[in-house]
């Protein structure tokens, strides 16, 4: 039942103790503000990451070769391994129940310049096979990508980027049908890609890898191999079958090239999900540091509160006194210092929650860090947050209410 009164009563004390009602609401506030932001920024971080690996498929594993570091079975170290499609085929066939999706790339020269008429670019050039789209989470806005017939007949086409269209082709409204120059002979344009990633993803263009190979005399020569795993049931086990991948296909190309096992620079292995594993076992550690730091400062603000009511209790003894020996309740002096604790620790909470997500909807979709993007919180888990709060604010105002309920009448008037 609303008893105005004894609001009444709530206000008068609060503007009485306007400083300590204050700084009493500001520590509450600063805490559920610092929680529901370290919280923001840890689900902006996690987007972040996500946002990151989205740019090629999670499921990756890349292989590339160097030189080796180790003396092994009569082989001196500096020799450049190189792979060749034997290694790709072997791969490719052994291991069809683990790929999804698979291609050799071949790399023509850095520096080969693509032209066009009077235009001239120069792009990375790779020769690859048709699942690299998928491999690299590109998209078609126009045209085709490469497709086995390509292969197969080692056709004269070449698929662009955005990028490069815009550059090169500049007024050309359909690039289809287009022919452009690389050392002289022609490629048909057959399609223009663009990437997940954006346009710092789009600084290449694609050829069938066997025209590739034979047009810029590659012979069997694969600079890199890259597969996707299929998916499974659990992220855990996926990370698992992936790491089982890497590891074998790395000892199938180490006794393939005369490689010692112990070295770790003449065949290199990128698993995206160990990468990404690592990442997100990160991101939940500084979620839970966040976690850590907010609670810890609610409860300090929790702890203001029941001193707060226990010098409010101390400075209203005599007053107690006096309802006690006028017949009331012990409940009812509960009931009037809990109603204080709680009201005082509301208005915080509620003010610190509005700031916090009004900071967040304002500056979150503007923020432009690597690995953080639009910080926000679940506005259920901020509310919680506030209800667990404003239940915590109720119990340290309770003890010092049960003290001021138990203190006997006679004591109470004695004291000055």
């Amino acid at each position: 039942m609303f008893d105005i009164d004894r609001w009444q009563e709530i206000f008068e004390t609060i503007h009485k103790n306007k400083l300590r009602t204050f700084l009493t609401g500001l520590s509450v506030a600063s805490g559920i503000f610092i929680l529901v932001v370290l919280l923001g920024f840890g689900r902006g971080m996690e987007n972040g990451i996500r946002k990151e690996f989205e740019r090629d498929a999670t499921n990756r594993v890349v292989v590339w070769t160097q030189s080796t570091t180790k003396e092994y079975k009569g082989l001196n170290p500096g020799r450049r391994i190189q792979m060749k499609n034997d290694n790709f085929d072997y791969i490719s066939q052994n291991f069809k129940d683990q790929i999804e999706f698979r291609s050799g790339i071949f790399r023509v020269a850095w520096g080969t310049t693509i032209n066009y008429k009077k235009e001239s670019v120069s792009y990375s050039i790779q020769g690859v096979y048709p699942n690299y789209q998928q491999i690299e989470n590109q998209y078609m806005t126009s045209g085709r990508f490469i497709n086995q017939s390509d292969l197969d007949s080692k056709s004269k086409v070449i698929v662009i980027s955005g990028k490069v269209a815009k550059e090169l082709l500049k007024e050309v409204e359909d690039p289809m049908e287009e022919y452009v120059q690389i050392n002289g002979i022609n490629f048909k344009v057959i399609g223009v890609y663009s990437d997940a990633g954006g346009e710092r993803e789009e600084d290449a263009v694609f050829l069938p890898f066997t025209t590739a190979q034979s047009v810029f005399n590659g012979q069997d020569r694969i600079n890199n191999l890259t597969f996707t795993i299929k998916p499974e049931k659990t992220f855990d086990k996926s990370v698992a079958v992936s790491n089982e991948f890497a590891a074998e296909i790395k000892a199938y190309l180490q006794e393939s090239h005369i490689v010692a096992p112990d070295d770790n620079s003449a065949i290199n292995v990128y698993n995206s999900q160990d990468e990404a594993k690592r990442f997100f076992t990160l991101t939940d550690n500084i979620a839970f540091f966040f976690w850590f730091v907010g609670v810890c400062t609610i409860i300090a603000g929790v702890v203001g509160v029941s001193n707060i009511m226990l010098i409010i209790v101390k400075e209203r003894t005599r007053e107690i006194g006096i309802r006690k020996a006028l017949g009331a309740k012990p409940w009812s002096i509960v009931g009037m210092i809990l109603q204080e604790s709680i009201f005082v620790t509301a208005v915080s909470g509620f003010a610190g929650l509005i700031l916090s997500m009004g900071l967040l909807e304002i500056v979150g979709p503007n923020v432009e860090v690597d690995y953080v993007v639009n910080p926000s919180v679940d506005f259920s888990i901020a509310m919680t947050m506030v209800f667990v709060l404003i239940a915590a604010g109720a119990i340290a105002g309770f003890f010092p209410a049960w003290r001021a309920a138990n203190i006997q009448p006679i004591e109470a008037l004695r004291d000055e």
